[in-house]
């Protein structure tokens, strides 16, 4: 069967570093009141000349390297983020002119936080049908653009960052590696819950960040266990069998609340929250970047990546490395 296998992976930081010290000298908060709720300690944040093409870009190449490949191997270049360089062209063109990727198909994918699994399902689908052979997927975020740093309950939560993976279209057995089973789901009733209250077509103005933390935080717990769920039963695995959840890294709380409910140890859940905060859609691939690099990742073994984020969307994707 043709699956889509990871090849290579990559991520990007900003260059300023940005303790919860910090964050408190700025709004009215604290190192204790961040780490209770959340888990957080620090985050980056983009500075001058930092867009969401440089960092996605940078991550880019990191996976490139791992790959052994170059700008010219790849076909496609999937994008996901909810802060782009710009209203249009999409931000994945301007990322294949930074690698000199010069043709092939670019485009951007928008569902907030679980844009990576959007855009990881959307590219295999492609590789799997023969439009490309091999995909850039990426989701990079510069959220700190779109935050509101007097409101202390969102500002503190989230950074910026890039994670890349690269895709490659392989004819591997029933227990080969490559991506096995996605679900991606979607309820637009929730607009109101976590949103930019801006956009071109009704202020024509850019928005900041509005969430109410405690509904999102239950719907998130709901929905990401009730998907996982499905995707176990779908393909037929137990929860015993994963070697590791690489979800989004929203809130640390949120990690182990989806954690207990599924029955699965602390131990096997990836956690960069703390490093990183919340990238929204760059969370994913930075999560899984990291445990790739540090050894926790090795091929052979069954990951799980999930995420939920504003729409509400949300979703899941099954991999063998």
């Amino acid at each position: 069967m043709i699956r889509s296998v990871i090849v290579g992976s990559g991520s990007a930081l900003p260059k300023r570093a940005v303790s919860n010290a910090e964050m408190a000298q700025m709004v009215d908060t604290s190192d204790e009141w961040i780490v209770e709720r959340t888990g957080i300690r620090n985050r980056y944040i983009a500075g001058e000349g930092e867009t969401t093409a440089t960092l996605a870009a940078e991550a880019a190449r990191a996976a490139l390297e791992a790959a052994s490949l170059g700008p010219g191997d790849v076909g496609l270049i999937v994008l996901a983020t909810a802060t782009p360089d710009q209203t249009f062209p999409a931000t994945a063109t301007k990322v294949q002119d930074l690698l000199g990727c010069h043709g092939g198909v670019a485009f951007d994918v928008a569902a907030v936080c679980s844009g990576f699994l959007y855009a990881l399902a959307t590219a295999d689908s492609m590789l799997r049908t023969g439009l490309s052979k091999r995909a850039l997927v990426i989701g990079a975020e510069t959220f700190s653009r779109i935050l509101d740093w007097e409101d202390r309950t969102t500002c503190v939560l989230f950074g910026d960052g890039a994670g890349a993976m690269i895709l490659e279209a392989r004819d591997v057995g029933e227990d080969g590696p490559g991506v096995i089973y996605s679900k991606l789901h979607a309820d637009g009733a929730h607009n109101e819950l976590l949103y930019v209250d801006g956009g071109p077509s009704t202020t024509g103005t850019v928005g900041k960040v509005r969430m109410k933390g405690r509904e999102v935080f239950r719907h998130a717990v709901t929905n990401l266990a009730s998907v996982l769920e499905t995707v176990l039963a779908e393909t037929g695995f137990a929860a015993t069998d994963i070697d590791w959840v690489v979800p989004h890294q929203a809130n640390a709380r949120i990690l182990d609340a989806t954690a207990r409910k599924l029955g699965l140890p602390p131990e096997k859940v990836v956690v960069t929250v703390d490093r990183h905060a919340n990238t929204s859609a760059a969370s994913v691939p930075l999560a899984f970047d990291a445990a790739v690099r540090d050894g926790r990742i090795k091929p052979g073994d069954l990951v799980m990546l999930e995420a939920m984020g504003g729409g509400f969307t949300w979703g899941a994707s099954l991999v063998r490395i």
